[in-house]
């Protein structure tokens, strides 16, 4: 059954007690033009309910009673929400942060493994170029050898098949 009763009645358990005393949306007497007329149930009988004689309370509908809770819940809805966005937005600042940190991190390990790249680079060019130098060595010791070997002449010190041929003719 809905009806108009003042903010103060037991049975509907306002919660909404903090304005029922001094609180008028209106500041003259013309909200009575403006205001729902209470709506009533029909029970069976077609008498309409007399309203409150309290004249001091004013008098909330239950239609505006639900406009009240309404706004006040979408107001803490639209805090709870702007509670999320913040919370989300810090958590969006955080692995920012983070993610700067791991950046640089990884920025100077590129770096440190490019510069031992680098050396480890410049160290096989050197190498390199002393090999070629070693080799351009061995190379000229073993002509030099085969030089001499040629520039020696035949000693019988040496171990050969000259059984058939007399010293005297191998020169």
């Amino acid at each position: 059954m809905l009806t108009t009763l003042p903010p103060s009645e037991p049975l509907v358990g306002n919660p909404f007690s903090a304005f029922s005393v001094d609180f008028s949306a209106w500041e003259d007497d013309s909200h009575h033009l403006f205001s729902p007329k209470p709506v009533t149930s029909s029970s069976g009988s077609d008498k309409p309910e007399p309203e409150p004689a309290e004249p001091d309370h004013p008098v909330v509908s239950v239609v505006d009673e639900r406009k009240l809770r309404r706004m006040i819940s979408n107001r803490e809805s639209a805090r709870r929400s702007r509670m999320r966005k913040q919370r989300h937005l810090e958590n969006l600042r955080n692995q920012l942060n983070k993610c700067r940190v791991e950046n640089r991190e990884l920025n100077n390990r590129l770096q440190f493994v490019l510069h031992h790249c680098n050396r480890l680079r410049t160290e096989n060019e050197w190498l390199r170029s002393q090999r070629t130098l070693l080799l351009q060595k061995v190379a000229n010791l073993t002509q030099i050898l085969i030089f001499q070997q040629f520039q020696q002449p035949i000693s019988p010190a040496w171990t050969c098949n000259t059984s058939l041929i007399p010293i005297n003719q191998v020169n």
